[in-house]
């Protein structure tokens, strides 16, 4: 074994623990929640299994057992550590804070920072409610827009794929740091992935999946484990909280797993390219319209099973958006299976989010179906 290749190897190393210490802290969260939020904890608990069963894949299913290929697992290494310094630093700002105030009791909110009136308006009323006010529904549902991303990130639009060009600005960042970059990382014989290459869009679309994740679910751990004062990204968005919530992960995280995990499955040869993106794309798009538009239009209200209550206007809104995503990836056949599944697990109560299983069930029901029939997946001209 080289020194590169021992380098490789410990940053996998390294990487695989991280993926462990964060699967094993959602288990916990979960167990540790489940009296209060069943559904909250059932979910945490299976995207934890998710989680690692892909990074089993992943090494299973490489010649060189590695999550990522060097020296995108030191990246991601380095990246962690560096999310993980500005998150858990701002989290022990708050402590000192919170230490002050409990400390003096006469907490007046004239002439205090923000951050010391965000935490006196946290301890004063909890950020969870069983409902969110509309105008925070539209802010929370923005963020499913990031979906998009990937459409940019893997095919391009009127313009290269991003994950390309990405990997044609890493060329570009070793031949003008070469020097540093030998004493980092070895030669450049250790890089991957060849200029224009599907191999470089394939794998860099997953270093950016595990790095998103990574991103949100310490931001999230922090948030269950501390408390919503102490997360960065609450206090910057000031996002209120549904009850699913307390003790339990977010529902972005739900969602990047479940995509993580089928996006393997992709890998590995067992789901197509574009039954994962409709997959995707459904699960941010039309679970978002869906919401939003039962939210503010819906009239007509149904009682689905278990009693919950949602409106025929949603269910459509979402339904149809969910059709018309498949029939851009999937051709008119599959987007009706596309379609109909998300309309089953929007309507059918479930013990694990929805958020989790579309990106899941979706891809998984289209490529059943393709061995059924077998069609094409996708036009064929």
């Amino acid at each position: 074994m080289t020194y590169w290749n021992l380098v490789a190897f410990t940053y996998n190393s390294v990487l695989l623990s991280l993926f462990i210490i964060i699967a094993a802290l959602m288990i916990y969260i979960g167990l540790r929640g489940r009296k209060g939020n069943f559904y909250g904890s059932v979910s945490t608990i299976v995207s934890a299994i998710f989680l690692i069963i892909s990074i089993i894949l992943l090494m299973a299913f490489r010649e060189d057992d590695f999550i990522v290929h060097y020296p995108f697992n030191g990246f991601m290494v380095w990246w962690f550590f560096i999310v993980f310094g500005i998150f858990a630093g701002f989290g022990l700002l708050v402590k000192r804070i919170v230490s002050k105030i409990e400390k003096n009791e006469n907490n007046s909110q004239n002439d205090i920072s923000r951050l010391k009136k965000f935490i006196l308006d946290i301890r004063k009323e909890t950020p969870y409610r069983e409902q969110i006010p509309i105008n925070m529904e539209i802010f929370r549902k923005s963020f499913h827009l990031i979906g998009l991303l990937f459409i940019f990130g893997y095919f391009g639009f009127f313009f290269p794929p991003i994950t390309e060009l990405a990997n044609i600005g890493i060329y570009i960042f070793i031949d003008t740091t070469k020097a540093l970059y030998n004493l980092l990382w070895g030669s450049l014989s250790n890089y991957p992935y060849l200029s224009g290459g599907i191999e470089a869009i394939n794998y860099i679309s997953l270093f950016a999946l595990l790095g998103a994740f990574i991103f949100m679910v310490i931001s999230d751990l922090i948030r269950v484990l501390w408390g919503p004062e102490y997360s960065i990204f609450h206090f910057i968005t000031k996002s209120t909280l549904r009850n699913e919530e307390r003790n339990a992960v977010g529902p972005q995280i739900y969602l990047i797993v479940g995509a993580i995990f089928t996006y393997v499955l992709f890998l590995i040869g067992i789901v197509d390219i574009f039954a994962f993106t409709a997959g995707l794309l459904i699960a941010c798009l039309s679970d978002a319209l869906a919401a939003l538009v039962g939210r503010i239009w819906g009239t007509k209200k149904v009682i689905c099973p278990g009693g919950h209550e949602k409106t025929i206007e949603g269910f459509i809104a979402g339904t149809l958006s969910a059709y018309l995503i498949g029939l851009i990836f999937l051709g008119p056949i599959y987007a009706l299976v596309a379609a109909i599944v998300f309309l089953i697990t929007d309507y059918v109560p479930m013990r694990i989010a929805d958020n989790f299983l579309n990106p899941i069930l979706i891809p998984l029901s289209i490529m059943l179906f393709y061995l059924i029939l077998p069609l094409p997946i996708g036009w064929v001209f």
